[in-house]
């Protein structure tokens, strides 16, 4: 089980607007140098996240995005599965109710629940404002 770049750009594009939008949208432009990804890639993910309500767009000369919420209201996993959708280690976990003609007697089911149960124990205790932190404790050992 993999997150798709998709989703680890969604969670450095999310953390760069929340770190440079306190006073001014932060255009697509500056997020693609900075986090040195292409800027159509970032516009196909950040319509995903303006689509959902995660970020809000204004146009012209000053526009550009910002955050919906405050950087603790969202969560690493709240992101991942809007851009990632199900993150079920197994596809018969993708379902609300496991229909699976062998769910009752499958040993490793077990196994796939315990890993899912873990991966979403991370994922929805992590927020943005916890990532932005580890950023910026990691840009001061660099300076």
């Amino acid at each position: 089980m993999k997150i798709s770049t998709r989703g680890r750009y969604a969670l450095r594009l999310m953390m760069d607007i929340a770190m440079n939008g306190q006073n001014e949208p932060v255009r697509i432009k500056d997020i693609a140098r900075r986090q040195e990804i292409s800027e159509k890639y970032l516009e196909q993910i950040v319509s995903v996240l303006n689509k959902a309500g995660f970020v809000k767009s204004s146009r012209g000369p000053q526009g550009g995005y910002r955050l919906m919420r405050a950087p603790q209201e969202y969560t690493a996993g709240s992101i991942l599965c809007l851009i990632e959708g199900s993150l079920a280690p197994v596809a018969c976990m993708d379902m609300e109710e496991n229909d699976c003609p062998r769910h009752e007697r499958c040993a490793t089911l077990f196994l796939w629940q315990k890993l899912h149960e873990a991966m979403k124990d991370v994922i929805e205790n992590v927020s943005l404002s916890d990532l932005i932190e580890m950023q910026r404790e990691l840009d001061e050992k660099k300076s």
